[in-house]
């Protein structure tokens, strides 16, 4: 079996184009999008319709709340989202579970961690600074979770670790790179046949061309963020995201 995980579109038409095309190259079984669709400004209207078509969010991220009205903040952005997307958008995001089992309950995805969207599964807050997070909290986050593999997203960055036996895998960002490679990620899981539990994971990059959705972000995305977008899909890094 062969899943293909993606998350974090952030409203990139341009880079979720890309990722895509390489999943279909690899032929999946199964497409699993881990959330936080739209909030984003280089064309979300057609993100969305790409997503709705071939690969709805699989489950609910933390700015899909936002956008759904579960939780308040970054108005000026939100209305703007919303502006470009059908009205039925908040009700479908703000309906989608926080995390979902697949593959015969070998496979848990969420967005952040099985018990909030907002929360980082690997990394931890410490005295105002990131730390990996120790073995003790990823189990607690883990919500449970006994099968073979847990993928996530959020934090924009690739990680992996075994914590209990369980794999724990962060795909990284379809957009909105923090770590100043503008590639769009996605990772392959395949399990091995006749061998259940066990899975080989593969992170996947792919170009896209970013100039073209800066240059989008600029002429339509929200006035005073929309060069903030830009200057982050051009770096991938997210001094000044929006």
């Amino acid at each position: 079996m062969r899943v293909a995980v993606f998350g974090d579109v952030h409203g990139n038409a341009f880079a979720l184009r890309a990722v895509l095309a390489d999943i279909r190259r690899a032929a999946p079984d199964l497409t699993v999008n881990l959330g936080d669709t739209l909030w984003g400004a280089a064309d979300p209207a057609t993100a969305w319709a790409l997503q709705r078509e071939h690969a709805p969010p699989t489950v609910r991220g933390n700015t899909d709340e936002r956008l759904a009205g579960q939780r308040a903040g970054k108005e000026k952005m939100r209305q703007w989202v919303l502006s470009q997307v059908p009205a039925d958008v908040p009700g479908t995001l703000g309906a989608l579970p926080t995390f979902a089992d697949l593959a015969g309950g070998e496979l848990r995805a969420a967005h952040g961690s099985p018990r909030s969207p907002w929360e980082d599964l690997l990394l931890s807050e410490e005295g105002g600074s990131t730390r990996p997070a120790g073995r003790r909290e990823v189990r607690e986050r883990l919500a449970g979770f006994g099968g073979a593999v847990c993928v996530v997203g959020h934090t924009h960055w690739e990680m992996l670790a075994v914590v209990d036996g369980v794999s724990v895998v962060n795909v990284g960002p379809v957009s909105r790179q923090k770590d100043g490679l503008p590639l769009a990620r996605w990772a392959l899981l395949t399990r091995t046949a006749g061998q259940r539990g066990h899975w080989n994971i593969e992170f996947r990059r792919c170009p896209y061309d970013k100039e073209a959705a800066a240059a989008w972000a600029r002429e339509h995305g929200p006035a005073s963020l929309a060069e903030k977008e830009a200057q982050q899909l051009l770096s991938g890094r997210e001094e000044g995201a929006a």
